[in-house]
This record gives C-alpha cells, sequence and structure tokens, in this order.
C-alpha cells in the first residue's frame, strides 16, 4: 500500500514539475510584443493606426494575466503573436503617413521655390518693361532735342531729308579753315548728333563758280571736311558721318552777281529722313 502510494505521490510530483516547464521565465513571443507595442503606442502618429493600436495593446495585456497566472504557453504565444502583429500594422500605417508628410512637405517647397522663381521671373519682366519704356521715352526726348537743335539752325524739310545750310561766312575767302566764329554752331550740331546715335548726315562742300573745276572742287571737299573733322573732335561718331565736295555743280542761284556767288559758296548738311535715307546731289 505504501508502495502505491509512494508511487502516486511520485507522479503527483512528477505532474507538477511538468506543470511548472509548461510556462517558461521567458517566452520569446511575449517579450517582443512588450518591446513593439510601447513604441507604436508612443508614437507622435499613432492616431493613423488607433485600431491596430489599440487591439495591440488589448492582445498583451492579456498575453501578460496568462504570463502572471501560469496560463498555457501556446495561449501566452497566441496573444503575444496578435499582439506583435497589431503592432506591425500599426507601425507601417504609421510609416506610410509620414513618407507622405515628407512628400507633402517636399511637394510644399518645390511649389514655394516655383513660386519664388515665378515672382522673380515677373519681377524682372516688370523691370525690363519699366526700362523699356524709360529708354522709349529718353530716345522720343532725345529725337525731340535733335529737331528742336535742328529747327534752331533753320534747318528745311527736303525730299532729300532735312538740309542746314552753313554759308561761306563760316570759312575765310578761298579757305577751308573754319573761323572762330563757327564753331557755335559747330557746337550745336554736334551735341544733336550725339545725343542721336542713330541719325547720320551728309556734309556736302559747295562753291560759286570763281576758278577752275578742279581748284572749286578740291576747295568744297576740304571745307566739307574741316565740318567733319570739327564734328567727330566733339565726339561725334564717325559713322555718323559722311563728306563730300560737290563743287560749283549745283548752285542754288546765279553766279552771275556777288549776292547769288555767296549763295553758292556754302556747306550743306542732311539729315537723313524719317525712313532713313541719305539725299545726294
Amino acid at each position: 500500500m505504501k508502495r502505491i502510494q509512494s508511487l502516486l505521490v511520485g507522479a503527483a510530483v512528477t505532474a507538477i514539475l511538468a506543470a511548472c516547464a509548461s510556462t517558461p521565465k521567458t517566452i520569446e513571443e511575449l517579450e517582443t510584443a512588450r518591446a513593439v507595442v510601447p513604441q507604436v503606442e508612443s508614437s507622435p502618429r499613432a492616431g493613423v493606426a488607433a485600431a491596430q493600436v489599440a487591439e495591440a495593446r488589448k492582445a498583451l495585456d492579456r498575453a501578460n494575466r496568462l504570463a502572471e497566472s501560469g496560463g498555457k504557453l501556446e495561449e501566452i504565444q497566441f496573444e503575444a503573436s496578435v499582439a506583435a502583429k497589431n503592432a506591425q500594422i500599426a507601425n507601417e500605417k504609421i510609416l506610410t503617413a509620414q513618407a507622405k508628410e515628407e512628400i507633402d512637405k517636399g511637394t510644399a517647397q518645390r511649389q514655394a521655390v516655383l513660386l519664388e522663381a515665378r515672382e522673380r521671373e515677373n519681377q524682372q519682366r516688370l523691370q525690363q518693361a519699366q526700362l523699356s519704356a524709360e529708354d522709349a521715352e529718353l530716345a522720343k526726348q532725345k529725337a525731340a532735342s535733335l529737331e528742336k537743335e535742328l529747327a534752331d539752325l533753320k534747318g528745311k524739310q527736303t525730299d532729300r531729308g532735312l538740309v542746314i545750310t552753313l554759308g561761306d561766312v563760316l570759312f575765310d575767302t578761298g579757305l577751308s579753315t573754319l573761323k572762330p566764329g563757327a564753331y557755335t554752331t559747330i557746337d550745336k550740331l554736334a551735341t544733336a548728333l550725339k545725343d542721336s546715335p542713330d541719325r547720320k548726315v551728309l556734309i556736302e562742300g559747295h562753291t560759286d563758280s570763281v576758278g577752275s573745276d578742279q581748284y572749286n572742287q578740291e576747295l568744297s571737299q576740304r571745307r566739307a571736311q574741316a565740318v567733319q573733322t570739327a564734328l567727330q573732335e566733339r565726339g561725334v561718331n564717325a559713322s555718323q558721318i559722311s563728306a563730300y565736295g560737290k563743287g560749283e555743280t549745283f548752285p542754288v542761284a546765279s553766279n552771275d552777281n556777288p549776292a547769288g556767288r555767296q549763295q553758292n559758296r556754302r556747306v550743306e548738311l542732311v539729315f537723313e529722313n524719317a525712313k532713313g535715307k541719305d539725299g545726294g546731289a
């Protein structure tokens, strides 16, 4: 009997030991759940996966209670796995939300950069338009200034362009050197031409019929060139000026009397007309 009782006691002790061995102190699934669930709960974006976070917490609490009360290992592992799975799903949603935020942030930054670039472009266009308007106004003022200067010099509009006649009082008889009194007129012409660098002028020298044809041709050429040189010395671009001697071939009055011959001894400045064509004799 005692032997039976001993066997029963032994069997009972073995059963108790076996029961204790079924719930080990460290359960891998439970430790994993205990690590990941608090992580997703503490995320600032946990709200995007609130349902999964709540399910993960519930399953972890159940697993903890089973472990504390000595529940079955399989049940503890199951609840812990449920907790970890929900935590994983929650974490994926959190990461997706974070990525979307980064994309949205990048998109907003790109849009801000594009908007800034467009604003700079518009500002540049506005500035360019203002400069163009200012340039146009300046050109208009310069053109008006030129016309006033030429009008003051008693220019005459012809089919060749605007013609200004400089009489022989600018030169001594038979010479091509400008008199000091000529420079007031030359200064005005130089100022007008420099203010309108696109405007061109043709300088023509003319003489009366006294003297040989060759002498008159050479004298008229020298006088035209003297005016040209004086203008260039005052800063007028050489490309704006052409000078030719016409001799006695284009009189404007009779050479039979002193008054007519004086009118023929002249230098004419022909300013290109509105279509940009120079006059020619």
